[in-house]
């Protein structure tokens, strides 16, 4: 089932947020079903606790309710403001035959999350040197789950989501502030949607199909089992750590390949096959210019990399890079 929060108007306030079903018709109103909330984010966590309750009425929606052309509603972040995003550094081998870097991760300031068809806005603020995509599976945790064991990873995984990690850089890959969190933290710099996919319907997060164009250029194009650390580990270290409650979010880290920068006016998409796919815009009031194109500089990788152990991989095209990678 793929849930969203929507709002029946597309120029209506997120305050009038209801909860959704995302079909190939369109969205299905689940308010009827779904309780509403003062807030669009209790909303989502207020499903997410009561899914096993709801569901079979949600069933019921999906086969029995009218769809909402996408068109005709303002479609807006599945969780509008998670009570902690962790994204996981780097985390995959990009092809490299070397040891696995132990696992690390950083926390995202909450007020960075957008949308589908919102903005990046660049900041007014010149001491970084460039802003870049990275493209990401983001884990939608169910709670509270804490020092859950790689064996029932499961248990804590309520739903999957698309996520990108906007990043501001200071030198070739280096995040801005010294690998600061702060370089991944400004407003706007966390797109999340358009669904959360829940956890039945992805038999295994680590072999699914990962893009992501800017404009009409395909960049990043992986599959999620190049992690270094899979997402039973990745559960397993977060809820040793902290607690992980019901809507927190930890995005995977992404594969550098097609890394890339971002600029004024550009579409930024991703998608994930099996979850979805959705675009954002990027605006710069500085309208400050990088060159086009994958980045290649000190350290980076390039697709034509990609044969570690998918020798018949498909990577400028649109072909399903895999057997048995999962399609949507």
């Amino acid at each position: 089932m793929k849930l969203v929060l929507f709002t029946p108007m597309i120029d209506a306030p997120a305050s009038d947020a209801r909860a959704g079903l995302l079909t190939e018709k369109g969205v299905i109103d689940a308010s009827s079903v779904v309780p509403g909330a003062p807030a669009p984010q209790q909303i989502m966590t207020g499903l997410i606790d009561a899914y096993a309750t709801l569901k079979p009425a949600l069933e019921a929606l999906i086969e029995s309710a009218p769809a909402l052309p996408l068109d005709s509603i303002r479609l807006l972040p599945p969780l509008p403001r998670p009570g902690k995003i962790a994204n996981c550094i780097a985390n995959y081998w990009e092809h490299a035959q070397r040891e696995a870097r132990p696992l690390n991760m950083f926390l995202k300031n909450a007020d960075a999350v957008i949308g589908p068809g919102d903005t990046v806005e660049l900041p007014d603020y010149q001491e970084p040197y460039a802003f870049m995509h990275e493209a990401e599976l983001g884990l939608v945790f169910k709670g509270p789950s804490r020092k859950v064991s790689q064996a029932n990873w499961r248990d804590a995984i309520f739903g999957y989501t698309c996520f990108m990690d906007i990043t501001a850089r200071e030198s070739g890959r280096r995040t801005w502030r010294n690998n600061s969190w702060m370089g991944k933290s400004f407003d706007t710099f966390a797109p999340i949607g358009p669904c959360i996919v829940t956890a039945d319907e992805i038999e295994n997060p680590n072999n699914l199909w990962v893009q992501f164009w800017n404009d009409d250029q395909l960049r990043h194009n992986y599959i999620t089992d190049d992690m270094e650390h899979p997402v039973p580990e990745i559960v397993e270290f977060i809820t040793t750590i902290m607690t992980m409650n019901s809507g927190d979010i930890v995005a995977c880290g992404t594969n550098h390949e097609g890394l890339g920068f971002i600029q004024d006016g550009e579409t930024l998409t991703i998608k994930i096959h099996g979850i979805g796919e959705f675009s954002v815009k990027v605006s710069d009031p500085l309208k400050r210019t990088w060159e086009r194109g994958v980045y290649m500089g000190e350290g980076s990788t390039h697709h034509d990399a990609v044969k570690r152990h998918k020798p018949e991989t498909v990577l400028h095209g649109y072909e399903l890079p895999t057997e048995g990678a999962q399609n949507g």
